[in-house]
């Protein structure tokens, strides 16, 4: 069965045919979303809350717009700071019932690749469970040292409190403005805040910037930005964190080698991940010509993946490293890169600050 995401990934873009045929369905799905939200706010369900600062990184665009590599970036500078963080993840793809914990070593068909992909990267404790709250309580009564909580995703995970919340953008912004499966949102936009105590709006790519200032005089790039219908309100970034690729690739023993030794030679790539002509245009961006490349879906499970030896040398993200490197373990993994600003670490200090010295005596540095 031909796979139809990429198609329906770019209907989303405008209002044409395809989008205009499926928009009374989006109706009933933003009358589903309404009555949902409508039903937490009269207290029909309730919002539980964790008795330590949550920070939610999500988005209202369905798909890949960067949220994994923020949430990296985000731990491993909370954690340069002194703080003892745990990660939740709803574990995409994940096989098992409840609550379960992560690490490195973990089955990425058994908990999802991107919590995987966390721990390895980050090396603190990750959880995954589809009800978040259950799963935080599990995380903190096996790691009770724990101060904060970074939820990947769940924005619209209502039945868990958060303290805040980082709505992450890309170049796609809105799309067509419409919910799905019309377009390609996951909630309306300007967003209705009753569930969200406070949102922060990021950009992964350079878009138009609310407060330009805030980017630390940062050398931006505008990016070609896709059709947009002029009625629509335009998402304003109040931070841009883009993502670069890492200087180097490594393979699954640990071993290391400069991105710039492909240069020159046969070189073939894959991506399954949101967009895999992003990171297949990275790497051409970075003199490395590919001799084929293999976009495939998010979240893809790599067991009928076939490569060429004659094609050269394999390329990956590290996303698709945890599944590939079971079946191909000389392929390369590049990792993709975040840094978080310093005024929006601050910023998210200096909201969840009250809640962690409240709970723990805890003195930010």
């Amino acid at each position: 069965m031909p796979d139809i995401r990429p198609a329906l990934q770019q209907a989303w873009l405008t209002k044409g045919l395809i989008a205009c045929v499926l928009w009374p369905v989006s109706l009933i799905y933003g009358a589903i979303v309404s009555l949902r939200k409508l039903l937490y706010r009269f207290g029909v369900f309730h919002t539980q809350q964790l008795p330590v600062p949550v920070i939610v990184v999500g988005n209202v665009f369905v798909g890949g717009v960067g949220k994994t590599p923020l949430v990296i970036a985000l731990v491993k500078q909370l954690t340069a700071r002194g703080l003892k963080v745990g990660v939740l993840s709803r574990g995409y793809g994940s096989s098992g019932e409840g609550s379960q914990s992560v690490t490195p070593q973990s089955s990425a068909i058994e908990v999802g690749d991107e919590p995987v992909l966390i721990a390895r990267a980050c090396q603190v404790p990750v959880c995954v469970g589809k009800n978040r709250f259950q799963a935080g309580l599990d995380l903190l009564a096996q790691n009770p040292n724990i101060q904060v909580i970074v939820c990947d995703d769940g924005m619209q995970h209502w039945s868990l409190a958060n303290d805040l919340a980082l709505c992450v953008f890309d170049e796609r912004r809105l799309g067509n403005g419409w919910l799905l499966p019309a377009g390609p949102l996951r909630e309306s936009w300007p967003l209705d805040r009753s569930g969200y105590s406070h949102v922060i709006t990021l950009s992964t790519s350079n878009f138009e910037l609310q407060n330009p200032q805030r980017v630390n005089e940062q050398e931006l790039v505008l990016e070609k930005k896709q059709e947009q219908p002029k009625e629509l309100e335009q998402p304003k970034a109040e931070f841009v964190v883009p993502r670069v690729l890492a200087d180097f690739a490594l393979q699954a023993d640990g071993t290391t080698q400069s991105l710039l030794t492909f240069r020159g030679q046969k070189v073939q790539a894959l991506a399954g991940i949101g967009k895999p002509q992003a990171f297949f245009d990275m790497l051409t961006a970075q003199g490395i010509a590919l001799s084929a490349t293999q976009a495939l879906a998010d979240h893809d499970d790599m067991r009928s993946i076939q490569f060429v030896p004659e094609l050269g040398e394999v390329l990956c993200t590290e996303k698709d490293a945890v599944k590939l490197w079971n079946y191909q373990p000389t392929a390369w993994a590049v990792p993709l890169v975040t840094e978080i600003p310093q005024e929006l670490l601050d910023l998210i200090l200096l909201r969840i600050g009250p809640k962690l010295s409240s709970t723990h005596g805890h003195q930010i540095t």
